[in-house]
């Protein structure tokens, strides 16, 4: 007798397959399996779409690889061609887009902690360091966002001319930088204070202040701030 994850689509209860329970019972009622099972649509010849959606969470280690995976790494999954892997990406990235689609009271940041908030889910997966800079108006409000620079971090390559020049073309009140540590540790390298330190100077010359530099590692960070290398 087959187990319930060997059984094919077809041999599943109508009730209890994936889209008519998320239909029944809502999103949240989903495993993660069953969730990615909708997103493939169809299985292949010889297993069903969940044992799939399970081979290819067991393949990336669960949510976290498969949010970080490209598209040449999907493909290499026995079963997922271009056009399941497409569908898997789109599928990431527009939860992505929608949880940074908050409302305008949520993107006013008063600590540390909601500034990483902010970054930490589309920040988390990445398997490069991203700078990015989040720039805020008087009110603490972020009206814009901007990836600087992908790759290692130093000062040779995030210049504070880049970063303050794309906040006086916003007319920025202030800014807040965030780097992530694909490691998942949010420690900071004494290059990371050295970029800090530089930085604080150059806002305080073009009367910009930069109010934060935070490091994102899994479910983590560190904000100069908070830790006393940014003054108060």
């Amino acid at each position: 007798m087959r187990s319930p994850e060997q059984l094919m689509i077809r041999d599943v209860p109508a009730e209890d397959r994936p889209r008519e329970r998320l239909s029944r019972e809502g999103p949240a009622s989903l495993s993660n399996a069953e969730l990615v099972a909708i997103l493939l649509r169809t299985g292949t010849a010889s297993e069903s779409v969940l044992q799939l959606a399970n081979r290819v969470l067991s393949r990336t280690e669960g949510l976290k690889g498969l949010a970080g995976s490209t598209l040449n790494e999907l493909v290499q999954i026995k079963g997922i061609g271009p056009a399941k892997g497409i569908q898997l990406l789109a599928g990431i990235e527009l939860g992505r887009r929608v949880f940074r689609a908050l409302p305008a009271e949520r993107t006013q940041i008063r600590s540390p902690g909601d500034a990483a908030d902010y970054v930490m889910d589309e920040m988390r997966h990445l398997s490069q360091e991203h700078f990015l800079c989040l720039f805020l108006n008087t009110k603490n409000r972020v009206i814009d966002k901007k990836c600087i620079f992908v790759g290692s971090l130093n000062s040779s390559v995030v210049h504070p001319r880049e970063v303050f020049r794309e906040a006086i073309r916003r007319s920025s009140a202030g800014v807040i930088c965030v780097h992530n540590h694909p490691s998942g540790d949010p420690t900071p390298s004494r290059e990371d204070i050295h970029v800090t330190e530089r930085l604080v100077e150059a806002g305080q010359i073009v009367g910009i202040e930069l109010l934060d530099h935070i490091i994102i590692g899994d479910h983590r960070y560190y904000s100069m701030k908070e830790k006393g290398i940014i003054p108060v």
